[in-house]
């Protein structure tokens, strides 16, 4: 995972340069979100410190509830998205972070979506939007 100033979303493929991009037509993980309260809670709970990086999510967001989002669309920075399904985690987690993580992230993984409109997501501004 590398953090960049800006995350060019492209309709129907997903993030230039992530290794998913183009992965397949329709694919339902173009993008994802992760909650910065659920990485704080993970810390908090298993008394870990870990960047937030470990969960493989593209978009790290603050103050939203992305459980909402499934199955409805929304817009970032004018940047148009549908929310898919919930980003279950994996034993994968339980591996990078901490023994419990994959079941404690249940129900609370993050969000997969599609990007329906291109443009650039710019870090930093997102937060006036609910995200960082």
């Amino acid at each position: 995972m590398e953090r960049v100033p800006i995350l060019e979303c492209v309709a129907g493929q997903g993030i230039r340069g992530d290794r998913f991009f183009g992965h397949r037509p329709d694919f339902k993980g173009q993008i994802t979100f992760f909650a910065a309260e659920v990485h704080e809670a993970v810390c908090s709970v298993f008394g870990i410190v870990c960047d937030r990086s470990v969960y493989r999510r593209n978009v790290v967001t603050r103050g939203v509830d992305l459980g909402q989002w499934i199955g409805r669309r929304f817009e970032i920075q004018g940047i148009g998205f549908e929310g898919v399904e919930e980003c279950r985690p994996c034993y994968w987690m339980d591996q990078v972070v901490t023994a419990g993580v994959e079941e404690f992230l249940r129900g609370r993984g993050g969000l997969r979506a599609r990007i329906l409109t291109d443009g650039g997501l710019v870090e930093g501004s997102l937060r006036r939007n609910g995200c960082s």
